[in-house]
């Protein structure tokens, strides 16, 4: 039974209705439900449960991420203490309307007030948003609205392009302005009636648990997921014809689309999948079944929870599954990411809808069917028969030109023979998936291309006919083989992990066996110039690893005991001998490449605005080409076959291949461009919106310095050379747990320690020891003044180490000081550089860190950056980002986690030195996957590159279409000119945009825009 929050019990008690509801209050623990706005990522979940731990009388945590609540059990004597340490990292942190209230402590009329739930003022909003149908583009816009204070709680309806937005802001503007900023346009449909104060039934029975929202109503997804290769399925035209035809499947929730790799995931709550494949081969897709989740055996559910790997997300699932009615067990298997329900529910929809409101994604699967962890197989290409069929119909084609030309007439039964031939064999898929267009009302380029082609049979045109479809099957084969580099260059960062791995036996034998068998903690060995398998930690060896394929590294890494190695990466010299710790499937080399691919269906802003291009100029061009052939020969006595010819080369020329290929294809190939380089985008969005930025906030410790202290000064002051008073204090600080202490050790190296004896810590002073007979401290400048040895020269050298941000150290004897040594987090190498690169792009520095002015300034001034912020709470750095933002779109670097709030706020969040960090590859809207700040001016000129190829190609495309356009209605263009100009277009742009995967020389020259 939960308890009632701790502020409702200072007054009088509630009544007996909602003490059933709620709860009866424990002796000694309270219970406080907080509102956090800006919590909806399990990043901030890690930063809220490190800061609370520290509290004493903080007994557990219960996080709601989707409703954004959190729930203390606690002794404390009030929640204040909570509320002061949730703003010190800033979340915006108020108790729930009870807590918040009078302190009374009266449950008041409904349950509502009682329990803390909706506000009386809560609305909920429905917008409609087009272009809203992938995850990819739902976790944009939680990521955007969850930085609006005053929304509660986010509903999708990706099928229905529906958004439902409980909130308790005055008007929708601030939503309908945050969904724009990220190029979505949403239309506010049905609004949602506010919840009144009168209506007690009503707000009775949306209440949801104590200190919680009801859910917002809706369908609830079953989660079965069928898997498709549909082989034939290659470009956005057949993606809109598959998108049109299932929505009219009835029982179908969600489609995600994956044109790289072909491959379409199909959400439903059907009895059976044969409704769906039945509808794809009505359009003529070659569709089968990779992988089918259907219902789980009677009794038992089986989820897969890709989102679901630490101990913190099972908890969660646990508090929310354990008190469901007809939940009798849980087995959770976190390193393969599953969870097993026993349950007596007549269907599962209830268990997934209770884990979907946190946030998890779940897969209902069948176990005797597991899915891949990362797609492999891409399909087929162009086969010889391919070849061979288009071979021999250019031959019929030209050679029918041919014999038109030496004037056997255009209509004669040899020349119409061999073009019929000829639109036969190289021209009949087209005309079947015209057909298929037309029955389906989608006016695409294959309709256009249908009617073309017949048009002009029809006026007699037959070698122009065969021609025009020869060249358009031509030119689509040749962009199916553009693609496929496209989706070899994300299948080549799955292909870098070698398939087995030389595993030890129980029994002392090294043994080859398949990579996705090894498991955790065994032991394998890699071989000089072989590839590493899996992740994992070095026990034994020592040799340089080439880790260019996950970190983007230009140098090979020197590896040995106690460091990690990552699958993909290349064992140059010696033996190495590691532990497993991530299985086949879950390194970060399969995390990359899931990214990618999971990046690439996220449509761009760019591609938003092509496919609306397309959708309204396809038809206007069709209904002007109609004009052109009907009105002037009707009201001005032209020529049908005049003014019908110029019409069908305004449909040829109106086909928007090169517009429609042109986005995906440059995206892609930056997408793939980056990851190579060591950068890891999580979206066409941040990869276009990346050359916008025009400031970058930095965080000072890890990103722009080490992030630990190192030895940067040993002063000798006369009576031990340097050396050796680096050798005494390095002996006696190896006692010592202090961190200057151990960058002193560090400093020194494996080189032997002299002995010491007689060991002791002073207290907030330092330590001392006797070496070979002689008693040596060393310690702080008040330790110095204790043993009277701070003379001139000593307080003149902390004086001058200190003016630089150093922490210094006296090493002494009781009669004389003998050496200073100074600490300090050092600036990274490639910090200085990284600086002066973003200041030539144009691009603001600022440096936000928590660390005292003093220090920030010194690092500053090292490193090039006149912005600097230092004293930052995190609270203080979210009000910088949003002053920032206010300007021009900034971005932020941290680590992922500590700077939660602030990487959340900026337009973009960059993660540093993610590799092998499973939350900031999660988390970060761009992770450099090397501590390495040179790859962030890195990916803002790539990210210039690719917007300019994509204005480049757009541009080529609409100016081509609009001179033939010209030339067509002058009569100056053929129907076979026009169809090798939309050709030429199309594998313009797509050869323009592949260029992208080659990339500049250097990964840092400088590009033009």
């Amino acid at each position: 039974m939960e308890q009632a929050p701790a502020a409702d019990t200072g007054g009088s008690s509630c009544g007996a209705s909602c003490a059933s509801s709620c709860g009866a209050s424990a002796a000694m623990l309270s219970e406080d439900v907080f509102a956090i706005p800006n919590m909806d990522c399990r990043s901030e979940e890690a930063a809220i449960r490190e800061r609370l731990s520290k509290l004493a009388h903080v007994q557990a945590l219960s996080f709601d991420l989707p409703g954004r609540r959190l729930t203390v059990t606690h002794s404390l004597a009030s929640p204040q203490p909570l509320v002061e340490a949730l703003h010190e990292i800033g979340m915006q942190a108020s108790l729930g309307v009870a807590a918040a209230g009078t302190g009374s402590g009266s449950c008041g009329a409904t349950c509502g007030s009682a329990c803390g739930g909706w506000p009386a003022t809560m609305s909920k909003d429905v917008f409609t948003i087009p272009d809203m149908d992938c995850r990819s583009e739902e976790a944009a816009i939680r990521s955007r609205l969850g930085q609006l204070q005053g929304v509660e709680a986010l509903e999708f309806d990706l099928a229905a392009h529906r958004l439902s937005v409980a909130h308790v802001l005055p008007s929708v503007q601030p939503i309908l302005a945050a969904l724009e900023a990220i190029g979505m346009r949403a239309l506010l449909g049905e609004e949602a009636a506010a919840p009144k104060a009168s209506d007690h039934e009503a707000q009775a029975a949306s209440c949801g648990p104590c200190g919680k929202p009801a859910a917002i109503s809706g369908p609830a997804a079953t989660g079965d997921t069928l898997q498709l290769l549909i082989t034939n399925m290659d470009c956005p035209t057949e993606e809109a014809l598959i998108r049109k035809r299932l929505g009219k499947v009835s029982g179908v929730d969600r489609l995600d689309f994956d044109l790289m790799s072909r491959r379409l995931a199909v959400q439903h709550r059907l009895a059976n999948t044969a409704p769906v494949l039945s509808a794809l081969r009505e359009i003529g897709m070659d569709a089968t079944v990779e992988r089918e989740a259907g219902p789980s055996p009677k009794g038992q559910a089986t989820y897969l929870i890709e989102k679901m790997d630490c101990p913190t997300e099972e908890a969660l699932l646990r508090k929310a599954l354990q008190g469901m009615p007809g939940v009798s067990a849980l087995q959770f298997d976190l390193m393969s990411r599953t969870l097993t329900v026993s349950h007596e529910l007549p269907d599962e929809a209830a268990i997934t809808a209770a884990i979907e409101r946190l946030g998890m994604s779940p897969v209902l699967r069948d176990r005797s069917q597991p899915a891949p962890p990362v797609t492999r197989e891409f399909g087929t290409g162009i086969n010889k028969a391919q070849w061979v069929r288009m071979g021999a119909a250019g031959i019929l084609a030209i050679g029918a030109e041919a014999m038109a030309f030496a004037g056997l007439g255009e209509s004669s039964w040899p020349v119409v023979g061999a073009s019929l031939a000829a639109i036969a064999l190289g021209g009949i898929e087209t005309l079947k998936k015209g057909w298929i267009a037309l029955r389906t009302l989608s006016l695409n380029m294959n309709l256009l291309m249908t009617i073309a082609v017949i048009g002009a049979a029809l006026i007699g045109q037959w070698p122009e006919a065969a021609v025009v479809i020869w060249l358009f099957g031509i030119a689509e084969m040749i962009e199916a083989l553009s693609l496929d580099r496209a989706r070899n260059a994300i299948r080549a960062l799955m292909d870098l992990a070698p398939e087995t791995a030389l595993v030890r036996q129980a029994d002392g034998r090294w043994e080859e066996v398949r990579a996705e068998s090894v498991p955790m903690g065994a032991l394998v060995r890699v071989r000089p110039g072989e590839r590493i398998a899996l992740d994992g930690v070095v026990v034994s060896g020592g040799s340089s690893v080439n880790q260019a394929p996950i970190t983007g590294e230009s140098m090979p890494v020197e590896k040995n005991p106690g460091d990690t190695v990552f699958a993909g990466t290349i064992n140059e010299r010696g033996t190495l001998e590691f532990e497993v710790r991530s299985r086949k499937g879950e390194t970060t080399l399969d995390r990359i490449a899931r990214s990618v691919q999971e990046a690439q269906g996220q449509r761009a802003p760019s591609q938003r605005f092509v496919d609306r291009f397309a959708s309204v100029y396809t038809p206007a061009v069709f209904a002007l080409a109609v004009a052109v052939a009907v009105i002037p020969p009707l009201l001005f006595g032209g020529a049908w076959f005049d003014w019908g010819y110029k019409a069908l080369v305004m449909l040829v020329i109106a086909c928007p291949c090169a517009l429609v290929i042109s986005t995906p294809v440059t995206v892609v190939s930056g997408l793939a461009a980056a990851a190579r380089r060591g950068i890891l985008v999580k979206g066409g969005l941040y990869l276009e919106q990346g050359r916008l930025l025009r400031a970058v906030a930095l965080d000072k410790t890890g990103t722009l310095t080490h992030g630990r202290p190192s030895l940067t000064d040993t002063v000798a002051l006369g009576a031990l050379s340097q050396d050796e008073a680096l050798r005494v204090a390095a002996s006696l600080d190896a006692l010592s747990e202090h961190p200057v202490a151990t960058a002193i050790v560090s400093a020194y190296g494996s080189r032997p320690h002299a002995e010491v004896q007689r060991f002791e810590a002073l207290a907030g002073r330092g330590v001392k020891g006797d070496i070979e007979g002689v008693t040596y401290y060393i310690g702080n400048q008040r330790l110095a003044d204790e043993l009277g040895v701070a003379d001139d020269r000593v307080r003149e050298a902390l004086e001058r180490l200190e003016a630089q941000a150093k922490t210094a150290v006296v090493l002494a004897t009781a009669r004389q000081a003998l050496a200073v040594l100074a600490v300090a987090d050092t600036v990274r190498e490639s910090s200085k550089q990284a600086v002066a690169e973003l200041k030539q792009l144009g691009v603001e520095p600022v440096m936000l860190t928590g660390d005292n002015r003093k220090t920030a300034e010194a690092v500053a001034a090292r490193v090039g950056i006149t912005d600097v912020r230092g004293e930052m709470l995190p609270h203080d750095k979210l009000a910088a980002i949003e002053q920032l933002a206010s300007r021009a779109p900034v971005g932020m670097v941290g680590d992922g986690v500590n700077d939660a709030p602030a990487l959340a706020k900026a337009n973009i969040g960059f993660a540093m030195g993610a590799a092998g960090t499973d939350t900031a590859i999660e988390t970060a809207d761009v992770a450099l996957m090397q501590d390495d700040l040179r790859k962030l001016p890195e990916f803002i000129r790539l990210s210039r590159r690719v917007g300019g190829v994509l204005k480049a190609n757009i541009t080529f495309a609409i100016a081509t279409k609009v001179i033939f356009m010209v030339l067509a209605f002058t009569g100056h263009a053929s129907l076979w000119l026009a169809i090798l100009a939309d050709m030429g277009a199309s594998l313009a742009v797509v050869f323009n945009g592949l260029r992208l995967l080659k990339g500049p020389s250097s990964a840092r020259t400088q590009h033009a825009d």
